[in-house]
């Protein structure tokens, strides 16, 4: 079977374009990336990928805005939640301080 590296206007160079894209923003902007939240970064670079000509970045916004109007987002289980310790003991109890 050949190889074929285009297809019309589709070619593996603009792949190349993405991953590289992909990576640097991961390792630029985010520095850390939670595995459960990586098909949101994937989300965002396609949209930021797919709409990169055409567009300033105020119509980008706008278009982002209209696809998330009326939304709520569902945060639960996504952010850990900080927990105060109690007093360990008695000298602790009226010094402020909770850990």
């Amino acid at each position: 079977m050949p190889v074929q590296y285009v297809d019309g206007r589709v070619h593996t160079n603009g792949l190349e374009n993405f991953w590289s894209l992909l990576k640097r923003g991961i390792s630029g902007t985010y520095v850390s990336v939670e595995p459960f939240h990586l098909f949101r970064y994937l989300d965002e670079q396609t949209f930021r990928y797919n709409n990169r000509k055409d567009l300033n970045d105020g119509q980008r916004f706008a278009m982002a805005m209209t696809q998330v109007a009326g939304k709520r987002p569902d945060l639960r289980g996504t952010h850990r939640q900080e927990r105060i310790a109690a007093p360990r003991n008695d000298r602790d109890a009226g010094s402020g301080n909770p850990f």
